[in-house]
């Protein structure tokens, strides 16, 4: 234990994920041991980051706008949407050149364990989205372990009555992995042998689904 603000930072250090204790020590010792503009730089963007960063209002992707790059791009194919769980997940696909719709960024995943449930997600504001009829595919692009497969067959379920395809990219993905960690090949294969969870129908009422 040292003493004072050293400890404090190790501390908080040591909760960010991916962080242990003795790496939190490390970077510590390391912000310590730089110059002082250096630190304070970074002091000055963790502030500016908080400050100005937001959600987009449509999306959910991060932004300083109120509307994320993606939507506010007239090139973009506005009858697709693909539905991942973060935003980090948005720049994995961007790479591989692919996919040019739109995005869905439902803020996590369905977790039990962690108390998650679709209330807790951008779901409604997804089927919101599709009321309007000019979306013809979702792509459910959620990680390929647990929690993103349970995603993935719940709203494949809702879904059904809003008349669009649903697709889940295909083969590439490792299961248990995660979106971020693919390499951009491995995604792109997979966007482009992506396979339909079930046959389009006719159109109903577009009514949002009760959760």
């Amino acid at each position: 234990m040292y003493e004072g603000p050293i400890q404090d930072l190790i501390d908080a250090l040591s909760r960010l994920p991916g962080v242990g204790p003795r790496s939190a020590q490390r970077i510590a010792f390391h912000l310590l041991d730089a110059p002082e503009e250096e630190v304070f730089a970074l002091a000055d963007t963790l502030r500016r980051v908080k400050e100005s960063a937001k959600f987009c209002e449509v999306c959910f992707n991060v932004t300083q706008e109120d509307r994320c790059r993606v939507c506010r791009d007239p090139r973009r194919d506005r009858s697709m949407i693909c539905v991942v769980e973060e935003s980090k997940d948005v720049i994995a696909i961007e790479r591989t050149s692919e996919f040019r719709g739109l995005y869905h960024v439902l803020g996590g995943s369905i977790s039990p364990i962690d108390g998650r449930g679709p209330g807790d997600l951008h779901t409604r504001e997804l089927f919101t989205r599709l009321a309007d009829g000019q979306v013809t595919e979702v792509i459910l692009a959620t990680d390929p372990d647990t929690q993103g497969e349970a995603t993935a067959a719940y709203l494949s379920r809702m879904l059904k009555d809003f008349g669009v395809m649903v697709t889940r990219p295909a083969s590439g993905l490792p299961v248990g992995g995660d979106l971020e960690y693919a390499d951009q090949v491995t995604l792109g294969r997979a966007f482009e042998g992506r396979r339909s969870m079930f046959a389009p129908e006719p159109a109903a009422s577009a009514v949002t689904p009760a959760e």
